[in-house]
């Protein structure tokens, strides 16, 4: 075979430019002239769906506010002096508050009518803020805490108004 059969390299790299660059056209032009998506769609629940997704939410955000409301308002076994009752109170108020919220995070449903959804993750966000800052040794007297706390108790209510 002489050299003058084989293919050279500088006639090559041009041919094989040009297959790619009209490949990129095409593609270019399909990726231009293709029907626009519409993006994902919205997910439709049905009323039952949403009625049982209210129900559960709202049966959740009951058990939460009880166990708050009780661990929050508990006194320590042997009173004042009793340093060690007092810590285990303070440890369940914050574990309540903090898992309150990730339970209520947790438990909602998709289905969930969305100012339902919204209160409640508002809410609950508020309640792991409020032991997050416990937890950090923050006291309920300080400014920023009992403003959470005032927080809590307006989303709270608005979370009840909306269950109704």
């Amino acid at each position: 075979m002489s050299t003058s059969e084989q293919p050279r390299p500088q006639r090559v790299v041009p041919l094989v430019a040009l297959v790619l660059s009209v490949i990129a056209v095409g593609v270019a032009t399909w990726t231009a002239l293709r029907p626009a998506s519409t993006g994902p769609t919205e997910p439709t629940y049905t009323s039952a769906q949403q009625s049982d997704a209210k129900t559960a939410i709202c049966s959740a955000a009951d058990t939460v506010r009880r166990g708050v409301s009780l661990n929050t308002n508990l006194q320590g076994p042997g009173g004042e002096g009793d340093v060690v009752g007092s810590l285990a109170v303070a440890a369940n108020a914050r574990l309540s508050l903090s898992d309150g919220g990730q339970y209520l995070i947790t438990r909602l449903d998709p289905a969930t009518p969305t100012d339902l959804a919204d209160a409640v993750k508002q809410f609950a966000n508020t309640l792991l803020d409020i032991g997050a800052a416990a937890t950090a040794g923050m006291p309920n007297s300080d400014p920023a805490q009992a403003a959470r706390l005032r927080t809590a108790d307006t989303q709270n209510n608005a979370v009840v108004d909306r269950c109704k």
